[in-house]
C-alpha cells in the first residue's frame, strides 16, 4: 500500500476526518503497515501500551482474561482502532488482541498517537465518543449477563424447592 493510499484510508476514518491533510500525510508516513495471520497476537493483556493499531483489513478479537478463562469482548474490523486505551491511560494493556482472520493494520506509536490527540481536539472528542459507546455496550452486555444469571439462579431455586432440597 502506498503512502497516498494510506493517506486516503486515514481520511475515511471518522477519528481522523478533521485533521489537516499535511498532518494526516505525516501520520501515514510515520505509521507502520503491519500484517497478522489468524491467531497472531497484536498485543497481550498486561504488556506496556506502546502503540495503537488502525485496522485496515480483517478483524481482531479483543480477549479479556478472567478467573473463568478468556472472554472475547469485542470483534473490531476495518477503520476501527485498538490499543488506544492503554496509551490514553498510560496503563498496561487491559486486553489481549489477536487477529481473527488475516489482518492488516497501521501501527501508530504511542508518542505519535498522543501528539495527534494533543494537536487535534476533534480527534480527542472522537476517541471519547468511541470509548463512551464501548462503555455503553459493555454495560448492556453486563446487564444481559446479570439477567441471565438471575434467571438461572431462580430456576435452580425453583428446582430445589420442587425436589424438596434445602437451600
Amino acid at each position: 500500500m502506498s503512502l497516498k493510499e494510506e493517506f486516503e484510508l486515514l481520511r475515511r476514518v471518522p477519528m481522523f476526518a478533521e485533521i489537516e491533510p499535511a498532518k494526516l500525510k505525516l501520520l501515514a508516513f510515520m505509521s507502520e503497515r503491519v500484517g497478522f495471520d489468524p491467531g497472531k497476537r497484536l498485543m497481550r493483556q498486561g504488556d506496556p501500551a506502546d502503540a495503537a493499531y488502525l485496522i485496515i483489513e480483517g478483524h481482531a478479537e479483543v480477549i479479556v482474561e478472567t478467573a473463568a478463562g478468556p472472554v472475547v469482548v469485542a470483534t473490531p474490523g476495518p477503520n476501527e482502532i485498538v490499543g488506544e486505551m492503554g496509551i490514553l491511560c498510560d496503563e498496561p494493556r487491559n486486553a489481549t488482541v489477536c487477529a481473527k482472520d488475516r489482518l492488516v493494520a497501521l501501527r501508530i506509536s504511542k508518542e505519535l498517537f498522543k501528539r495527534m490527540v494533543r494537536e487535534f481536539p476533534s480527534m480527542a472528542v472522537s476517541i471519547m465518543q468511541e470509548l463512551a459507546l464501548r462503555v455503553t455496550s459493555t454495560n448492556n452486555q453486563l446487564s444481559a449477563s446479570n439477567n441471565q444469571l438471575s434467571a438461572a439462579l431462580n430456576e435452580v431455586r425453583r428446582l430445589r424447592e420442587q425436589a424438596g432440597i434445602a437451600a
